[in-house]
C-alpha cells in the first residue's frame, strides 16, 4: 500500500475504534431512542430544518465508516419525521453514506487488490463493465449481505461511481419505504398491546416479504432480456423433428403432439 494512503487508513481505523471504546453504539440502539423519543420530538417541533440536518449528516457518517445500527436509525427517522420526510431523509443519507464508503474502499483497497489478483478479477471485471449496474440493483433489491459488503466489493470492481450513485438510490429505495414505514408504526407503540395494531403487524410482514417479492421482480426482469435477443414466435408451422433415437433423442422429442416422434 502505498504511503499516501496509509494516514486515511489511520484515521479510519481510529474513528472506528473510537466508536467502540467509547460505547456510542448505545446511542443508536432502540431502546435509547426510545427512552429520549419525546425530547426529540420536541427538538424536532421547534428546529425541524437544523433536526433534519443533524439526523442526515449523523446517517451519512454510520453509512460511511460502515458503523452498526443503520436499521435502527432509519426506523428512528419514521418515528421522528414521518414517512415522507424520514424517506427523502434516509434515502439521501444512505446513498451518499453508501458512496463515500465506496470511494473509501476504492481509494484505500482497489489498487492493491487489481494488482495481485487482476487475472483472476478478469472475468468479474469484465461482467461488471457489461451488466455492472443490474448486478448492483439486484444486490441492492435482495439485501442478502449486509450493505457495507456490497460497498466494498463494488469498490473493488470498475464500476462508475455515478453508476454506483443512482442505482444504489434506485435499489435501495423500496426498502427504505419499508423500514421507515415500520417506523412511524413504531412510534405509536405505547404498551405491550400495541405491537398487535394491524398497521405494525403489516409493516413486519413487508419486511419479511419484500426481499421475496424483489427477488421474484429481478428474475422475471432477467428472463425478459435474455430472451429479447430474439423475436417473439407467434405461430409454429410445424411439429419438430427429432434425429436420433437414443436417450437425448427420447429426452428432446416432445410428448405431444403424438405425430412427434425421433426418427
Amino acid at each position: 500500500m502505498k504511503v499516501g494512503r496509509v494516514a486515511p487508513l489511520l484515521i479510519l481505523v481510529a474513528a472506528i475504534a473510537a466508536f467502540f471504546a467509547l460505547d456510542l453504539g448505545r446511542y443508536l440502539s432502540l431502546e435509547h431512542l426510545k427512552s429520549q423519543q419525546a425530547a426529540i420530538e420536541s427538538w424536532r417541533a421547534a428546529q425541524l430544518l437544523r433536526a433534519a440536518l443533524v439526523f442526515f449528516g449523523a446517517y451519512v457518517a454510520a453509512t460511511a465508516l460502515s458503523l452498526p445500527g443503520a436499521a435502527v436509525m432509519t426506523l428512528a427517522a419514521g418515528a421522528i419525521f414521518g414517512l415522507p420526510w424520514g424517506t427523502v431523509i434516509v434515502s439521501f443519507a444512505s446513498t451518499l453514506g453508501a458512496t463515500l464508503a465506496f470511494l473509501g474502499a476504492r481509494f484505500l483497497l482497489s489498487d492493491w487488490v487489481q494488482a495481485r489478483l487482476g487475472e483472476r478479477l478478469r472475468p468479474i471485471n469484465e461482467g461488471m463493465a457489461k451488466d455492472g449496474a443490474f448486478y448492483l440493483f439486484t444486490l441492492r433489491l435482495v439485501p442478502v449481505f449486509p450493505s457495507f459488503l456490497i460497498n466494498l466489493a463494488m469498490a473493488l470492481t470498475p464500476i462508475r461511481t455515478w453508476t454506483f450513485f443512482w442505482v444504489s438510490q434506485m435499489g435501495m429505495l423500496a426498502g427504505t419505504l419499508v423500514y421507515v414505514n415500520a417506523g412511524t408504526r413504531l412510534a405509536q407503540i405505547e404498551s405491550a398491546a400495541g405491537i398487535l395494531s394491524p398497521g405494525l403487524l403489516l409493516s413486519f410482514a413487508l419486511l419479511g416479504v419484500f426481499p421475496l417479492a424483489a427477488r421474484k421482480v429481478v428474475e422475471a426482469v432477467k428472463a425478459r432480456k435474455a430472451r429479447g435477443r430474439w423475436p417473439r414466435i407467434r405461430r409454429f408451422d410445424r411439429n419438430p423433428v427429432v434425429i436420433g433415437a437414443g436417450s437425448a433423442g427420447l429426452v428432446s422429442a416432445p410428448t405431444s403432439p403424438p405425430r412427434s416422434r425421433p426418427t
